[in-house]
């Protein structure tokens, strides 16, 4: 695809509909055969984790000296309930979601659905969306590049268009995505098919930008499926969903289970293979409860266009209060509206052929938990909102308890340890309440404490067991070897073990900021192998370290016999920074991947998508920047024609001439952004670059001619790579 002094073609021509918040429209929520089923199920979960819950409290009471009469045990004995039932609850789902995938599935499965095997409908288009804001480009185009390549070799590839559509405001990423597009698309031949956009005003971040592709092109979709920067899905997965969704036409939104891979950091490789191995579980799990008043995470999902443009329009909650404002985990709530319109929402479990990446280390998995935290809380708002089904209200609310759940910890650990310092520097009271004719003997019952103990403990790690037993029984070459799987799963449980008290101090701190008002950023998390510094890994944890020395210190010095009970949170805390450092190391990732440990299927056998996936960002490129755009004539030339200017004339001369006299140096980034924006004042500025006695040396430096013997002529290597022929 060339620029030839024209506009290029970048998006298709607008088809504009409405999308807005409207007022509630209320459907039944017994129009479907399965919804008894799902109903008596979620009693069942609701019974069992009940039921647990008062044993183990029951249980908790007998541990506690005074058996609940003391005031900090009245306080911690509540705590307790309440993270045993989030803890049940997550036990309950494993062990259906074991049963599930023992049994073969589940007969209400939407993945068992008959769906039509011969050709798609012509009439069912759809729409693969990519909103990206400042991505790596190599990683998104590769992505892009696998996806188109393995739906055409599907022979479907005539129902599907591809649009990326970018929100970025870095003026460097623009350019190297515009570039980066023009040369998939001459490469595919995907001229009519892969499009591109460049949103100017950035309202609502993601779900703002979807919405607005739905106004624009969404009345020429029946069907469309949002990916993530990180997604790679195959041709297979795409048309079993559209051919899904033909065979349930009350299906509103079908999710897949993405797998993660394509990370070599020691951390990432860790998250990678927990989530191969005890992912299917609780995926088969939530499936099993929730049927089709399910969950939808944003990304690798297929949604039925028309509805969710009729009922899925998000608004701003009112209110200044810390928990207004944009809604920031909208695809719960995008979820909720649509059963609440009378749609399905499933999960399909079982569907191979989704993927995406992990965050490379323990930092970077911080950053994108602070905002999906304040998401989270922000949706507890609409917990009691009119019309909306049970099991989404129970949806947020297990997103809030995802991140509620480290404070309760924290205060639960802390309360733990006043009853400690009570014991150990008051005196025993054997007169708890007024008027109390005998007295109560504070009992310790250490047996107890380890029955309870042990048996929370099978709560948290029976599913793993359970999740490597069921690969025992079908592939383990796939996973290490029987001898690599073993020694996978020990070395993941120790990970799990110390990184869980790291992430219990971050998450409460990230819960009162959130409380508190403390401003969120939208950032991207990034889409390649980092590993964090010495000097960062200080900055983030060195608080943390100094809390577990004098945590540890106190206790040991109250009883240096619980110091032991204490040793793995406050151990964590000790190593936080080593075990951020070195987790994020990519060459003692690749060296355990050498020696067979935490190998996933994906590794041992790599997806024709993910291989090609893994050698096109490999390949060393280079993509142009903001000064390309300008010096560049090949690149200027696309960057004029991806915009149509509205006048002959441009209203930004004054920054044109400062731009040329200053160098790019003088210009801000929205400055930056306002000059590619501007076709007029964009082509000026190159022609005054090239021709004007005044251009900045900056601009000449980067557009020096030079006459080698192998071109011939006068011309320039451009930054980009290109040799340009020059007529100065």
């Amino acid at each position: 695809m060339s620029a030839s002094r024209g506009n290029l073609v970048s998006t298709p021509p607008i088809n504009r509909a409405s999308m807005a918040p409207r007022a509630p429209v209320l459907r039944s929520y017994k129009n479907f055969y399965w919804h008894r089923a799902g109903t008596a199920r979620r009693l069942v979960l609701v019974l069992l984790a009940a039921g647990q819950t008062m044993l183990a409290t029951h249980f908790m009471t007998g541990v506690l000296p005074y058996h609940g009469g003391h005031v900090l045990e009245m306080a911690v004995l509540p705590l307790f309930a309440v993270l045993f039932a989030w803890v049940s609850a997550g036990f309950w789902t494993a062990m259906m979601g074991f049963w599930v995938l023992l049994r073969g599935g589940d007969r209400f499965a939407i993945s068992r659905s008959e769906a039509p095997s011969g050709r798609i409908d012509p009439a069912a288009r759809t729409a693969l969306i990519m909103p990206i804001c400042n991505e790596n480009v190599q990683r998104v185009f590769a992505g892009l590049r696998a996806t188109y390549r393995s739906l055409k070799r599907t022979g479907e590839l005539a129902h599907f268009d591809f649009f990326v559509l970018s929100d970025s405001s870095d003026p460097d990423s623009r350019v190297a995505e515009s570039k980066a597009w023009v040369e998939l698309c001459e490469e595919l031949r995907a001229s009519g098919h892969l499009f591109y956009r460049w949103r100017q005003h950035r309202i609502k971040k993601k779900a703002g930008n979807v919405a607005d592709f739905c106004r624009r092109w969404g009345r020429n979709y029946r069907y469309m499926v949002v990916l993530d920067a990180d997604s790679v899905m195959s041709g297979e997965c795409l048309t079993t969903l559209v051919r899904l969704m033909e065979a349930n036409p009350n299906a509103g939104i079908i999710q897949t289970a993405p797998r993660a891979a394509g990370r070599d950091t020691l951390f990432a490789r860790v998250q990678q293979f927990a989530g191969r191995v005890y992912g299917p579980l609780f995926a088969a799990g939530m499936h099993y409860w929730e049927l089709g008043e399910s969950h939808y995470w944003g990304h690798n999902a297929i949604i039925r266009v028309a509805p969710f443009m009729h009922y899925c329009a998000i608004g701003r909650l009112p209110g200044r209060g810390v928990l207004s404002g944009e809604i920031l985990s909208h695809d719960f709530v995008e979820a909720a509206l649509m059963r609440r319109a009378g749609w399905a929402v499933w999960l399909a479990y079982d569907l191979p052929g989704s993927y995406e990446e992990m965050p490379p280390n323990l930092v970077d998995e911080l950053k994108r938990d602070r905002r999906w935290c304040r998401g989270n809380l922000i949706n507890s708002r609409l917990f009691l909102a009119e019309g909306l089904h049970p099991a989404h209200r129970a949806v947020f609310m297990t997103g809030v308890m995802a991140y509620v759940s480290a404070p309760l910890w924290f205060l639960f650990l802390l309360l733990s340890t006043a009853m400690l310092a009570v014991h150990a520097l008051v005196p025993p009271q054997y007169f708890m309440q007024p008027f109390q004719l005998f007295p109560l003997w504070p009992e310790w019952h250490l047996e107890r404490a380890i029955g309870l103990f042990s048996a929370t403990a099978v709560l948290l790690f029976l599913p793993k067991l359970l999740g490597v037993a069921l690969i025992f029984a079908k592939s383990p070459a796939a996973y290490g070897g029987r001898l690599g799987l073993p020694a996978s799963l020990a070395l993941e449980m120790v990970f799990s073990m110390l990184l869980a008290p790291i992430r219990m101090l971050f998450h409460t701190q990230f819960v009162l900021s959130a409380l508190t008002g403390i401003a969120v950023q939208w950032k991207s998390p990034p889409r390649e192998d980092t590993e964090t510094t010495w000097r960062d890994a200080v900055q983030r944890h060195g608080w943390q370290t100094v809390l577990g020395i004098a945590w540890a210190g106190g206790v040991y010095a109250l009883q240096p016999s619980y110091l032991w009970w204490l040793l793995p949170i406050v151990g964590a805390l000790l190593l936080s920074i080593p075990i951020s450092v070195y987790t994020s190391r990519v060459s003692l990732g690749r060296r355990l991947r050498d020696a067979h440990i935490f190998t996933i299927p994906e590794e041992a056998r790599p997806p024709r998508e993910l291989a090609e996936v893994a050698a096109l960002a490999r390949k060393p490129v280079h993509y142009p920047g903001f000064v390309d755009a300008v010096v560049d004539p090949q690149m200027n030339e696309v960057m004029c024609a991806l915009r149509r200017p509205r006048t002959r004339h441009s209203i930004n001369e004054e920054l044109v001439q400062r731009a040329l006299r200053g160098g790019p140096q003088v210009l801000s980034e929205k400055e930056q952004m306002r000059l590619l924006g501007d076709p007029v004042a964009l082509a000026r500025l190159h022609r005054q670059v090239w021709g004007s006695n005044e251009a900045h040396e900056a601009w000449r430096a980067r557009a020096l001619p030079v006459a080698p013997a192998s071109e011939g002529g006068v011309g320039f290597y451009s930054p980009a790579g290109t040799w340009v022929r020059s007529s100065l």
